[in-house]
């Protein structure tokens, strides 16, 4: 017997879809507080000494935080080749401003310290502004038009056809994710700077992630109410198996206001997502406003994790509806590559995944503490 058909088809369907944001939350725990602290980094520090300290906080670790992302973005490419090919064309110009934003990061921090002006280093400090507040805002917007709908469609030789507009992913419901995914970072990253920051770095940044923290209880419950009481759900309701082969276009799909909480009545387990959503930015609030610091950390962490676990479980099994023809959109069940490849991969995964998070654990290690004008100084060649 072939090796992979120990695995059931489906349950390797299943197993990918818990993989996929299992990475893009990796992504979101570790890069998304160097997202929020680039996003403080005009306000929470104020002079060059303390805006070189936040740099330095983030800068030993952003590259390997990335790695997630990228893992994330082969993911798709490799287990769910529809869901590539519609969602990376379909929001072309908001994954430009993403990469873009994205690029301006490596380049502020190699070039910041490189010349001894003020005007200089603002420059570079504003592009590491850009480079967090970007990317947080797009990947919010972009999962509050997920969540209502994106507008494309198969053809019947299973063709992706977009019809959308950028303007129109700048809709209210998608920006007020958008919102809140800033405010979830800069929550984040304020925790992350009370911890690793010092003076009135670490002040300023717990000051900025209290308003934060306060936002992300609001933003989250107010979603939560528009999805309840104006946002179409979408359900499977005939034509589709969990071992099928894939092919969007076998189902039937209803779309009703709503449906995007029937998982939580079948399933009520899942309600420990947005629990943990609300409770984790409650417990980073009280953290904040208290100083301490590895406790907040955790528990902003612990609201990340809830926040994007809430989209994942209540959206199950969909993970790209489609707005204009229902019957189009991409479930876990009918859009996953073949048998054979997600084993392939999930192999790839088991080998190289927990050496990914024991060199992480380690580099973590080897760099704990806290960052102080003292190091700077006398680390001038190193330091950013």
């Amino acid at each position: 017997m072939i090796l992979h058909e120990f695995i059931d088809y489906d349950t390797l369907k299943l197993i990918w879809w818990v993989l996929l944001g299992v990475l893009l939350i990796g992504f979101a725990v570790t890069d998304g507080f160097d997202m929020g602290v680039g996003t403080l980094l005009p306000f929470a520090a104020r002079t060059d000494m303390e805006r070189r300290i936040a740099i330095n906080t983030i800068a030993p670790v952003w590259e390997g935080n990335q790695v997630w992302f990228i893992l994330g973005g082969g993911a798709i490419f490799a287990a769910w080749p529809p869901l590539y090919a519609v969602s990376f064309s379909g929001f072309y110009i908001a994954m430009f401003l993403i990469l873009a934003a994205l690029i301006l990061r490596p380049v502020g921090f190699k070039y910041r310290s490189k010349r001894d002006d003020p005007r200089w280093r603002e420059m570079w400090d504003w592009a590491l502004f850009i480079g967090g507040f970007v990317p947080a805002l797009v990947f919010g917007v972009a999962v509050g038009n997920v969540l209502q709908g994106v507008p494309f469609r198969l053809s019947d030789e299973l063709r992706p056809f977009y019809e959308g507009g950028f303007f129109g992913l700048l809709n209210p419901f998608a920006l007020l994710c958008g919102v809140l995914s800033v405010a979830m970072l800069v929550m984040h990253g304020g925790a992350w700077l009370g911890l690793k920051a010092t003076g009135m770095v670490a002040r300023r940044a717990r000051d900025y992630g209290v308003l934060a923290a306060a936002a992300v209880i609001v933003l989250f419950a107010l979603g939560g109410v528009w999805i309840w009481l104006g946002i179409d759900g979408y359900r499977i309701t005939a034509g589709i198996t969990p071992d099928m082969a894939s092919n969007p276009l076998r189902k039937e799909v209803a779309v009703e206001p709503g449906l995007w909480f029937a998982n939580y009545a079948i399933y009520p387990w899942m309600l420990i997502a947005p629990a943990m959503g609300f409770l984790g930015a409650l417990g980073a609030l009280l953290g904040l406003l208290r100083g301490r610091e590895i406790s907040t950390f955790l528990f902003s962490k612990l609201s990340v994790v809830g926040i994007i676990s809430t989209v994942g479980l209540s959206m199950f099994p969909f993970i790209l509806p489609s707005s204009i023809d229902p019957r189009s959109s991409l479930t876990v069940w009918d859009s996953g590559s073949s048998h054979s490849t997600l084993f392939n991969m999930l192999v790839a995964t088991a080998i190289f995944l927990p050496l990914i998070l024991a060199y992480t654990s380690w580099v973590y290690k080897v760099l704990w503490g806290k960052v102080t004008a003292k190091d700077i100084e006398d680390s001038q060649d190193t330091a950013y």
